[in-house]
């Protein structure tokens, strides 16, 4: 089982760029950008990496961020990423990227973007990976520096797909963004929303219903309201549910625990992603290995979660058609 997961190809829908930020990294762009960090060893970084819930790690996880400089820290960071997922046979991903983080702290937008987007487009021709790019909303920061990051975006409409939603869902709900949404809509941007991580199924059907999204991110709360799990199954509404963060930061206290084979095997479009990996223990490979060693699947079912990405991935006809092409023959040959 563990080398058909490896060999799997795999689609990752729900994963934060600055999330990969991986302590020997953090360490390096420190150095070269003369930037004090409040740790003394790569040891001292996974010590701190110990979270008891979401805004715990948001702390440290900003902190991280300002080694973050330049045009060329921004392609490190996302090139390093798409190595791992080279080693994970990840084939297509769809990356999230914040923003306000960069920008609250003076980094242009256009260094962000451009540092990102010229390891994207070279993973193409060299690894073989395609991508999508996802900017983010910080949802504790207010409408006002949404519609700003989104003005901002405008002119990077050829290199942004989508527009997101994340950080503490707590005490922000999702009407907060309604206004900034419809706008990103009639701007031709597709749409998602972190919703029912920490916050109750209501707070996904809320995203679902006030800003129009095509995908929840995390969603793993639904399990809370039977009628609307079938309603999910039915409209083959998609979850992208990032097992190893959610242990992390005790949405489920242990693995064998946790809803998302359950929800598979109800129907729903679940997929496995892998979040902020740095900080969570873990890329794609972890995290379906995590999930088969808890819970008795199959391997036809564990290659249901590939397949659930496909369908939710934001490629086009062709490119869908394609992909589940590959993992057919890939199940087909290691089925017994």
């Amino acid at each position: 089982m563990k080398q058909f997961i490896q060999d799997l190809p795999k689609v990752e829908l729900h994963l934060h760029i600055e999330g990969t930020l991986e302590p020997e990294l953090m360490f390096e762009l420190a150095a070269r950008n003369n930037i004090t960090i409040p740790f003394e060893s790569f040891e001292d970084v996974r010590d701190a990496y110990n979270f008891h819930n979401l805004q715990s790690f948001l702390d440290i996880y900003y902190q991280g961020a300002n080694v973050l400089i330049t045009e060329q820290d921004f392609f490190d960071l996302t090139w390093a990423y798409l190595l791992r997922c080279k080693n994970d046979n990840v084939v297509h991903t769809e990356i999230f990227f914040d923003p306000q983080t960069h920008t609250e702290r003076g980094i242009s937008f256009d260094t962000v973007v451009n540092g990102i987007e010229r390891a994207l487009s070279k993973a193409v021709s060299e690894l073989n990976i395609t991508s999508q790019l996802i900017m983010c909303f910080l949802r504790h920061l207010d409408e006002e520096s949404a519609f700003t990051t989104l003005e901002q975006a405008l002119q990077h409409k050829d290199k942004i797909i989508a527009v997101g939603l994340d950080s503490s869902e707590n005490g922000n709900p999702a009407g907060k963004f309604e206004r900034v949404f419809k706008r990103a809509l009639n701007e031709g941007f597709l749409t998602v929303a972190h919703a029912g991580e920490e916050g109750p199924a209501s707070s996904i059907r809320d995203a679902l219903d006030l800003l129009q999204i095509t995908r929840i991110d995390h969603g793993v709360r639904c399990s809370d309201d039977e009628a609307f799990v079938q309603e999910l199954a039915r409209k083959k509404t998609p979850l992208t549910v990032c097992p190893l963060s959610n242990i992390k930061l005790k949405v489920f206290e242990e693995m064998s625990e946790h809803n998302i084979v359950e929800l598979l095997r109800k129907g729903v479009c679940v997929t496995i992603n892998s979040d902020d990996p740095a900080y969570f223990g873990g890329y794609m490979t972890d995290n379906f290995m995590a999930v088969s060693d808890a819970h008795n699947m199959t391997k036809a079912e564990i290659a249901q979660f590939t397949f659930n990405a496909i369908d939710a991935s934001f490629i086009s006809a062709l490119e869908k058609k394609r992909l589940f092409a590959i993992n057919e023959a890939y199940l087909t040959l290691h089925h017994s």
